[in-house]
């Protein structure tokens, strides 16, 4: 198989997982690093055994680098992606996609001028647990999907959470987006396209933040059905977990996104069925699958199953759900700036 030439751009922890999940893959092959601090970068490109740029532009420009891998903050996503595009360069991009539905925007125009794919690291669409929670809904063995459920809680401060940016909106996009875009995809990867937002929420813990720490947002699916996200930054008791009911029955998946503790379902006219984590185990991590998924794309001319439309409607949920908290109404959809 031929291999796709990947570049990273933002070598700290999520740079340095894409790098790593990509290591292995019989598709692709990490060329280049590329990072403004050079103690990131150097250790990152010695780990992979690639090269290191410290200006990403000239690895844009080398010839053996066709797709990059974007993992700066969020904020500095428009910048690369579109100088990538113009370089003629494919694109995976991190969630969020970007803190503005402009910035959005941005990226997917440059993209599609520049005549290269566009993908966005939305994980969760390859985790066993959330995979058989789709298909269950989707292939019809539970009927149609009614209501979706997730609550995602943690608390406290300090490691990776205490970068600056991301204690800012406007950089990181906040909790919803930072966190729980992963969950907001989720859910539209179930559901389908969203109607409308309605959320309440504030802030009362991480007063250092300029956003809220606790969301409750109810979500109506162009399908008629409905979910709920329990988002929390203010829980000393984490967890992670939700179930869905369908027409003909539910599921409950109790569990984190490593496929802890598995799932069950039942249908209303049969018994119970547990799924064991270990029916669900995988060869390769979802972080590697979803960069084999990206390239093979690449590679036979295809577009990426996580699209720029994806990366958009994940961020516009989330923006519509902070209005909503502000204003204490429903947002209707399509949201504006």
């Amino acid at each position: 198989m031929t291999k796709l030439g990947l570049g990273v751009i933002g070598c700290g922890n999520m740079g340095a997982s894409l790098a790593n999940g990509a290591r292995d893959l019989d598709c692709a092959e990490v060329v280049c690093v590329s990072d403004v601090d050079s103690e990131k970068g150097q250790a990152l490109s010695e780990k992979i055994d690639c090269d290191y740029e410290v200006d990403y532009h000239n690895m844009l420009a080398r010839e053996d680098v066709q797709a990059v891998m974007i993992a700066t903050p969020p904020f500095l996503h428009i910048d690369p992606t579109i100088a990538a595009a113009q370089a003629g360069v494919h694109v995976f991009c991190e969630k969020p996609m970007s803190p503005t539905l402009a910035g959005c925007d941005a990226m997917i125009a440059a993209c599609e001028q520049g005549g290269v794919k566009l993908g966005i690291g939305l994980v969760c669409r390859f985790h066993p647990v959330h995979r058989k929670v789709r298909d269950l809904a989707r292939g019809g063995d539970l009927g149609t999907p009614l209501c979706l459920m997730v609550h995602r809680l943690g608390g406290g401060w300090g490691g990776v959470w205490s970068a600056s940016w991301r204690k800012s909106r406007d950089k990181s996009g906040g909790t919803l987006m930072e966190v729980n875009a992963h969950e907001i995809d989720f859910m539209r990867f179930v559901m389908g396209d969203a109607e409308s937002v309605s959320a309440a929420g504030g802030q009362f813990v991480q007063m250092e933040t300029d956003f809220p720490d606790v969301a409750l947002v109810s979500i109506r699916f162009k399908n008629g059905g409905v979910g709920v996200l329990h988002s929390s930054q203010a829980s000393a008791i984490g967890g992670y977990g939700g179930r869905l009911d369908c027409a003909e029955g539910s599921v409950v998946f109790p569990t984190f996104w490593g496929g802890e503790g598995g799932l069950r379902y039942k249908r209303y006219d049969g018994g119970e069925t547990a799924v064991a984590a270990s029916e669900l185990s995988q060869d390769e991590s979802p972080v590697s699958q979803e960069i084999r998924a990206f390239c093979e794309a690449v590679l036979n001319g295809e577009d990426p199953p996580v699209s720029g439309a994806d990366g958009r409607a994940a961020v516009e949920i989330a923006l519509a759900a902070y209005q909503s908290i502000e204003t204490g109404e429903a947002i209707v959809l399509p949201f504006e700036e």
